[in-house]
């Protein structure tokens, strides 16, 4: 399928102010220096200003400005060449008023012009003394002489324009617009639009540009959609007011390029991913409700706006493109995140116990990461209740694979958080059932394996019975997703505190845990140091761990990108492996491919597993719980998913 990503620029002219042929040429510079975008904005009224007060009710003015707009639309094509779509401010007279207006350039001409709906007539902005809003208008068209003849331009608040395949759908807002109770984007995205353009003027205050960002970014989340933003720049005059040339480029709630005061003539770019909005509106069966949305005119340019395909992969650079896609990069969002989590973990939990009457959690403890987190949560669910820490039955299950290091972290870790410890060494246990089974003790297969995660499952449900408790479970999103777990056996639980947690974000939950508790950093940063394994194997002669899991199935890192781009944007194969090998340049790609394989073969195989999965609170962005996220056939083919 061909990426649907868009380069945007949103740039900032030097203004001279009621100088429509200078600013024409300003605009024209900027166009040269920044033709790999494919949409190019200015700030509104960037062709005279907008600070001319009422100089705009000089003909002058007004004709040489649309003289300028005919003369601009084919410099940008004649001289330069540009097939992308450029949007400048303009005043335009129509209907014998005057309208304060996008003007839409491509291809040598202007292809539509939109007038502002929302008129601000407070403080300094009086527009209303020298502009009327959109619903004024009489027209659908405007007829303009050229040297060519007449030209017939669309004209009107309620057009839509799309590239010639309609990948690119873009609606407008103009400054004001965006600040009503209502704008015209949500309107405009309810009928189609998938990226918005705001060509504005807002002036500098302190705090105000706070509360543009937040009003940007926000638009952009509700409305599934890309989102520019520019403002007018420090050029403009400062008889009262003063521009920053804030600019903002955001996508679905995030600011993917911002810029303040920026230089005169400078642009600031970023990509949008268009298929992120297609697919979290299809996942959104209340975004559209065509009812509520007016009926818009569609003006369709008959070249694409989106990137070429072999400049997919620059494009993709240029784009926020993280690692841990779980784990936010920032320290404070990954702390307030952090704790968040440990919350919602800790609530869902002690609710689940008040409402069953149930005395203790029971869980298993085995040193390893998950166990770890569950353990805690388990403790801050009884600190909820006011309840003591001694109601949690931490046990420690011991056999052939278990080494000294895993073992005693899990043992300091009940002792220091003063839960009870409970040691049940299954070897014997599990060495009569294969007995019982005709299975060689010493025959390492999955039988061998999974005779100790159902025996220990088997202790921990029927201690639960004993003690009146409720088994918590430990498994993670990402065993979920890849069904690395024992059916019936680590798989199955009680209640399930991790399930919507990946490992990579346990990572980072063990080790913030660790840095709000000094008592418990020194284990729980050894923890953290321990290789990933279920040590289902026997150790080694030096007591060393034998089995570690991403030796079996690749990196976590790898497994968790895939998986948070697979359901949270819905990306094919295709995307998420060339977005994996550009986060990873220093893996090599056979190695990717090999574990992105191994994802999605293991994904389909694994479903059955998904569909019996116990309750749990979801406490994390993405679920696999058949009642919840995810619900999909146990025998789906994965072929389609696997060409890549």
């Amino acid at each position: 399928m061909k990426q649907q990503l868009v380069r945007v620029a949103a740039a900032v002219p030097y203004v001279h102010l009621a100088s429509p042929k200078k600013n024409a040429a300003e605009i024209l510079k900027i166009v040269e220096q920044n033709r790999e975008a494919n949409v190019i904005l200015f700030p509104e009224l960037s062709l005279t200003g907008y600070t001319c007060g009422d100089l705009f009710n000089q003909s002058l003015l007004i004709d040489e400005a649309r003289s300028q707009v005919l003369w601009l639309a084919k410099a940008v094509w004649q001289q330069l060449h540009y097939e992308g779509l450029v949007v400048v401010g303009a005043p335009i007279r129509a209907d014998q008023q005057l309208f304060n207006c996008a003007v839409y350039l491509y291809k040598g001409k202007p292809v539509a012009v939109l007038p502002k709906i929302n008129l601000p007539n407070y403080g300094e902005f009086n527009e209303k003394r020298w502009f009327v809003p959109a619903n004024h208008r009489r027209s659908d068209t405007l007829r303009w002489h050229t040297e060519e003849g007449w030209l017939e331009i669309p004209f009107g608040e309620d057009i839509l324009l799309s590239d010639c395949d309609e990948n690119v759908v873009i609606g407008l807002d103009v400054c004001e617009d965006l600040w009503v109770p209502a704008p015209p984007s949500g309107f405009a995205c309810m009928a189609g639009a998938n990226l918005i353009l705001n060509p504005s003027a807002s002036n500098e205050t302190a705090g105000k540009s706070a509360y543009r960002r937040q009003l940007v970014n926000m638009q952009s989340a509700r409305c599934c959609c890309g989102y520019v933003y520019v403002s007018a720049g420090a050029s403009e005059s400062t008889t009262d007011l003063l521009f920053s040339g804030h600019t903002l480029v955001c996508e679905c709630g995030e600011v993917l390029a911002e810029a303040m005061y920026p230089k005169a003539g400078s642009a600031v770019h970023g990509v949008l991913d268009l298929e992120r909005s297609r697919n979290e509106r299809v996942g959104r069966a209340s975004f559209v409700d065509i009812s509520q949305a007016p009926a818009h005119r569609q003006v369709r340019l008959d070249g694409s706006l989106v990137c070429a395909q072999e400049k997919v992969d620059d494009a993709l650079h240029l784009r926020p493109l993280e690692r841990l896609p779980f784990v936010p990069s920032d320290p404070e969002e990954l702390a307030q995140k952090c704790a968040e989590t440990a919350r919602i973990q800790a609530m869902g939990l002690a609710q689940r116990l008040e409402k069953t009457g149930l005395k203790r959690a029971v869980i298993g403890l085995s040193g390893g990461l998950d166990s770890t987190l569950a353990f805690i949560a388990a403790v801050d669910a009884m600190k909820e209740l006011g309840r003591s820490p001694r109601d949690v039955l931490a046990v420690s299950m011991p056999c052939v694979g278990t080494t000294r290091r895993t073992h005693s972290n899990g043992a300091e870790l009940c002792r220091l958080m003063g839960a009870e410890y409970r040691e049940v060494d299954i070897r014997k246990a599990v060495e009569q059932h294969l007995d019982d089974l005709g299975h060689p003790r010493d025959l390492y297969d999955v039988t061998f394996e999974n005779t100790q995660a159902r025996e220990r499952t088997q202790i921990l449900m029927d201690l639960a019975n004993q003690e009146g408790g409720l088994v918590v479970g430990t498994g993670d999103l990402s065993e979920l997703a890849l069904g690395w777990c024992t059916y019936n056996g680590d798989q199955m639980s009680m209640y399930g505190v991790n399930g919507s947690l990946p490992k990579t974000f346990i990572k980072a939950m063990v080790r913030w845990h660790a840095q709000k508790d000094p008592q418990l950093a020194p284990v729980l940063l050894d923890i953290l140091d321990t290789p990933v394994s279920p040590e289902l194997l026997p150790v080694a002669e030096d007591g060393s761990m034998v089995q570690k899991t991403e030796d079996a199935i690749g990196k976590y890192d790898l497994h968790d990108f895939a998986l948070y781009h697979m359901m949270k944007h819905g990306y094919e194969p295709q995307r998420i492996f060339r977005m994996a090998c550009l986060a990873w340049p220093e893996v090599p790609v056979e190695t990717i491919r090999s574990t992105l394989t191994t994802f999605y073969k293991r994904f389909f195989a694994q479903q059955f597993k998904r569909s019996c999965m116990p309750d749990g609170v979801k406490a994390g962005p993405i679920s696999l719980s058949p009642r919840g996220d995810w619900r999909m056939p146990s025998d789906a083919d994965p072929d389609v998913f696997l060409d890549f």
